[in-house]
């Protein structure tokens, strides 16, 4: 990331976070018999955020060596109130609701009538470290995907022909892939067609999708019998895998998937952070192949 980007990743984050303050305030309800310290950390938010998201599109595999040995030693001009690490990776938890926040609002991609869904697991330990895994206990589930079992979450992601994230959900492992659109909340945004998998083959999810003006797309399996299709219809269908290439992006290079997480917090912020990381990129690699 240059430093035309980086500024202006940061002047977006500032702006945010300036208006998230104001908003917090005006719900938070204070307690009068207690005093509350308002002083201001060395770093901002919004500079906490600029770390996380920058953290994401660098080619560095851990978040320790990033910070300590890139922005402590090489950014000092762009980032002059550098904290400790065990502070930022305490910041790090506090800034995770304006992450969501700004995520939702700000960064997410506009339905333009053709989408594509998917889910993708997101492991929290190895399959066979499961019953003893304590950091993700009560939140990740024993699931299966096409690469066989696995202990975590799955990502379900929906995105548009520019390969924009427009709508996600993350649940835990063993969520069948068709429960997140069964959810109003969930596909509210979406229109048109949508393209997916054989996983996400069901007569009644169909015809509850249709009537809500979205059309799923599938191919059909071997045993059922088979339907008319129209030629544009499996044209689009062919360019279903591109979002192969989206959950490839995110966890190779945003590197939303790793099981070094010691908190569901942290867990959570880093997530986000690699999902925003991803929509703000220029360019993204999914439109050379659409």
């Amino acid at each position: 990331m240059d430093t035309a980007n980086l500024v202006e990743i940061f002047c977006i984050f500032d702006e945010f976070c300036k208006y998230f303050d104001i908003e917090l305030k005006k719900h938070v309800i204070e307690d009068s018999n207690k005093r509350h310290r308002n002083r201001k950390g060395r770093m901002s938010d919004s500079e906490i955020m600029t770390i996380l998201v920058l953290f994401h599109t660098s080619h560095f595999r851990d978040l320790k060596t990033f910070y300590l040995g890139y922005i402590c030693n090489h950014m000092r001009k762009e980032f002059p109130n550098v904290i400790s690490y065990n502070r930022f990776v305490e910041r790090q938890t506090n800034v995770a609701m304006n992450l969501l926040l700004f995520f939702q609002t700000c960064a997410l991609g506009k339905c333009s009538g053709i989408s594509i869904i998917d889910s993708t697991p997101l492991r929290s330990c190895h399959i066979k470290r499961e019953h003893s895994h304590k950091t993700m206990r009560g939140w990740a589930e024993k699931g299966k995907c096409t690469m066989g079992w696995f202990y975590g979450f799955k990502l379900h992601l929906v995105i548009n022909d520019r390969g924009e994230i427009i709508q996600w959900l993350l649940t835990p492992g063993n969520v069948d892939d068709r429960e997140p659109l069964k959810d109003k909340e969930f596909t509210k945004k979406l229109f048109g067609k949508l393209f997916a998998d054989r996983g996400y083959i069901s007569q009644s999810l169909f015809e509850e999708l249709f009537v809500d003006d979205i059309h799923l797309v599938t191919k059909v399996r071997k045993n059922m019998k088979n339907s008319l299709m129209s030629l544009y219809d499996k044209i689009l269908l062919r360019k279903r895998a591109v979002i192969e290439t989206v959950n490839d992006e995110l966890k190779n290079i945003c590197q939303i998937d790793h099981t070094r997480h010691r908190s569901v917090n942290n867990f959570a912020a880093n997530l986000l952070a690699g999902m925003i990381a991803y929509n703000l990129m220029p360019k993204k690699r999914v439109q050379s192949h659409a």
